[in-house]
């Protein structure tokens, strides 16, 4: 399988936010999770990235995996960037997107303690028809761009599997 090519521009705020409406799911359980979470590290051990990934649902930790290169740091920049997600209940990328629209930046503007939240790409929301917003999927250990576009590609792949 080739790997894909890493983001050279960001994203804008209208193709983030049809990523969030596209990858609603109609359920989401334990075994997704597992499934989900197994995806993200045969997609992360296929390009060598020295990722964590984290998955919960309602605040329980589902899945969690280190992979060679990724550090404690991670674990970290996995909590603030959920935490952006759990807030909004948008993307950490979506969030950072739109305050730097406003010619601002999420740590001046959001009023937010930065050591407990970031709004940098890898967090994204785990969203269920019917239910809204039920959780989260977080990549850490790449550039922000690139973590985000890793969790995309994942949930692209397992949505077209329900």
């Amino acid at each position: 399988m080739s790997t894909p090519t890493a983001p050279t521009t960001a994203p804008t705020i209208a193709e983030l936010e049809e990523q969030e409406r596209r990858l609603t799911l109609p359920h989401f359980t334990y075994d997704d999770a597992w499934a989900l979470g197994t995806l993200l590290v045969e997609l992360a051990r296929e390009r060598n990235a020295p990722v964590a990934i984290d998955i919960r649902r309602a605040g329980q930790q589902l899945f969690h995996a280190a992979l060679p290169g990724s550090t404690a740091d991670n674990d970290a920049w996995i909590d603030r960037k959920r935490r952006v997600v759990e807030r909004y209940a948008a993307s950490s990328l979506l969030i950072g997107t739109r305050f730097r629209a406003k010619n601002t930046t999420f740590e001046d503007s959001s009023r937010l303690d930065p050591d407990v939240y970031a709004a940098h790409g890898g967090a994204f929301p785990i969203t269920v028809e019917g239910a809204g917003v039920i959780g989260t999927v977080v990549v850490s250990g790449l550039p922000q761009l690139e973590d985000h576009a890793m969790v995309v590609e994942a949930l692209d792949r397992f949505a077209a599997t329900l």
